[in-house]
Formats: structure tokens, sequence, C-alpha cells
């Protein structure tokens, strides 16, 4: 599947509430590293994250990619992201983000998706406390200090 079919497809499924036709763009095996709730794993689990761990706490989810670029192997493309949040605290706002999605490619489907959010102004959109913000980009921060490529920048 060419790139730009499927980085269509790939928003399509997640704005009409399709976990499946979302997992179907996925190997079988397949990964989706989601910023928020983690790895799933497998076309079950993956379509269960949209079906489920999305929409329980979101509404009206809006998903546009821009400039794709791939070499075959990987797709990157930036993207602008938004929902109506279902939180309290957030009475009914559309949080924003914007972020780069990184995918691993095999026969034209998705073996692994990755992202790089930032996901500071959406928290601010569903009005979090300064201290829960402070407390998720912690946890953020923990977590890139902690992948192997940045060993070369953690040491002393």
């Amino acid at each position: 599947m060419d790139p730009q079919t499927l980085l269509k497809k790939f928003c399509d499924a997640v704005e009409q509430h399709d976990g499946k036709a979302f997992a179907a763009l996925f190997t079988g095996d397949g990964t989706y590293h989601d910023v928020f709730y983690g790895a799933f794993t497998g076309r079950a689990k993956i379509a269960e994250m949209i079906d489920d761990w999305f929409y329980r706490t979101a509404s009206d989810f809006r998903w546009d990619m821009h400039d794709p670029v791939s070499n075959g192997t990987t797709l990157y493309a930036r993207y602008t992201f938004s929902y109506k949040s279902k939180l309290p605290e957030a009475n009914g706002a559309r949080a924003m983000f914007e972020g780069v999605s990184i995918m691993t490619l095999k026969d034209g489907l998705i073996a692994e998706y990755h992202e790089v959010a930032n996901t500071a102004p959406g928290f601010v959109d569903m009005n979090f406390a300064p201290e829960r913000i402070a407390k998720i980009v912690a946890k953020q921060g923990a977590a890139l200090k902690a992948r192997p490529e940045m060993a070369r920048h953690v040491k002393a």
C-alpha cells in the first residue's frame, strides 16, 4: 500500500471509531506504541486500543498527516491530532496535539508505530492542574532517559 493511502486509511479509521479497520493496517504481530497508553501488540489489541482506550475518555477525533517521507521500510509523517475530552475537568474541551509518526513498514503494512508528540498544549486545553502536567512530563522524561539510544546522553 502506498504511504498516502496508508495514512488516509489510518486517520479515517481512528475518526470513524473503527478499530478493526485500523488494526488491519498492521502486520499480525505489529505493535502500536501510544504516547499515553503504552504498547499494544497484535491486531486484536490494536483494535481494542482504538475502540476502548481511545474512545473511553474522548470523542470526535480528528487526525491529519502532513508531509510524509518514506524509504519503503520507514515512514515518517508530521501530524495534527485533536479530540473532545470526556474527562470531568476538561468540560468537553477540544484537546490539540502535534507530533511525528514513525512507522516501520513490512509488506505494505505497519510492523511498528512510534510517535514523538507535543502533549503539553493538550493538557492545558483539558484544564489539567500544573502539578498534574509536571507529573506527566516527568514520567515522559524518565521514559526518554530509559531508552537505549539515550544512554550516551544520560552519562555524566
